[in-house]
């Protein structure tokens, strides 16, 4: 990779230098090796393939492509070659995108062990929200938390708007709740990229990965704080990294009626659910047994109207059935500004942006201090 010069418009000048020469003078060994702290508890032992790994510190990884995505094959395998971590990884089993911050409550999870080399993983049948809350529950793992959750690499910006939507950005301000540092990570994938971006995507986002793994060993680093890593479409021939703020981008989002003949041969591709367009958040599936029985009553009919009795003492009355899904348009933003993290994407460079678990000045500034001096500077 080409070392080009680092822009950025959002920190004072002097603080800012060019990520990948720094990273290139670094002596071999010299604080890129990971210390291990024998007392800390969030590095506790996990054995994997019989090798004793008591001393490693603990890295978590999830993911919201699903567990065979590439984005989290090349990313598991790039931390397992430095063996410098314990890596263990929970994701889930099929693509669960768009589910923001949807958490299985009263929902039975299954967790399946799978065989990737060099960890201790699971799939799992619930969201990514789901995946890092049982890590972190210490009901699965031996250990208390690990030091470092990894969330990603997601296919699709998560710039904007979108971290609403997005589960990737979920399940890294989930590990926030539990008072765990996070990076979350997203590729702009577009139509003509292929898998190999993934590859070079990890070459970007490792040298951060591991600046932000030292300084937690060493206690420096600023609590209450996660990092938006968002990756051009291109990440090999990024122009630099550029510390962004969070921008008012957005897709629309486009309902359009469908037949019932369509709505139930969709729904033989989604598991006898009725289609639900885009799952933005499944806030009370069920909300009732009733309200079950009539779903189900709806899908084994092919009517448009069915008819329903009223409560007791009420008239009866005819309820209307329709379909309806939802698709992401893309929306031209107004809004102008070279610091901020759609724009730094568009225009070729990588968007760093943090984000908190309660956002104060006290933080916000600890938070850009530590980029400067961890990441741009590389310390």
């Amino acid at each position: 990779m080409t070392s080009p010069a680092l822009k950025n418009n959002f920190l004072p000048p002097g603080l800012v230098s060019n990520l990948q020469q720094a990273l290139a003078n670094r002596k071999p060994g010299e604080d890129d090796a990971v210390s291990s702290k024998a007392d800390d508890d969030s590095a506790r032992p996990f054995s994997s393939e019989g090798e004793d790994n008591s001393s490693k510190p603990v890295i978590f990884v999830t993911n919201s492509d699903g567990i065979e995505s590439p984005g989290l094959s090349f990313l598991v395998d790039a931390l397992v070659a430095e063996a410098a971590y314990n890596v263990n990884v929970i994701a889930p089993q099929s693509d669960k995108t768009t589910s923001a911050h949807s958490v299985s409550l009263k929902e039975t999870i299954e967790v399946a062990s799978v065989e990737v080399k060099g960890t201790t993983a699971y799939e799992i049948s619930g969201t990514p929200v789901d995946c890092v809350s049982l890590a972190l529950s210490g009901a699965l793992f031996s250990w208390t938390k690990p030091l470092l959750v990894i969330s990603g690499i997601n296919k699709g910006s998560s710039c904007g708007h979108h971290m609403f939507y997005s589960s990737v950005v979920a399940g890294a301000r989930e590990a926030l709740v539990y008072g765990v540092p996070s990076i979350s990570i997203s590729l702009n994938w577009q139509d003509e990229s292929q898998e190999s971006d993934f590859k070079d995507a990890v070459a970007v986002c490792l040298p951060i990965i591991k600046a932000a793994m030292r300084d937690i060993e060493k206690g420096v680093f600023p609590k209450g704080f996660s990092l938006d890593l968002e990756l051009p479409r291109s990440p090999s021939t990024n122009k630099g990294i550029k510390v962004t703020k969070r921008s008012q981008w957005r897709s629309n989002l486009n309902w359009q009626a469908i037949s019932n003949t369509r709505a139930q041969a969709a729904a033989r591709f989604t598991g006898g659910q009725p289609p639900m367009g885009l799952n933005i958040a499944q806030l009370s599936r069920d909300a009732s047994a009733a309200g079950a029985a009539r779903r189900l009553t709806t899908q084994k009919k092919d009517i448009e109207v069915v008819e329903s009795v009223g409560v007791s003492e009420k008239s009866d009355f005819k309820r209307t059935v329709k379909y309806f899904r939802a698709e992401m348009l893309h929306k031209d933003n107004k809004e102008d500004g070279e610091d901020l993290d759609f724009r730094a994407v568009e225009n070729g460079f990588v968007s760093l942006t943090p984000f908190y678990a309660s956002v104060d000045s006290e933080t916000d500034a600890a938070a850009l201090n530590w980029i400067s001096s961890a990441v741009l500077e590389g310390r």
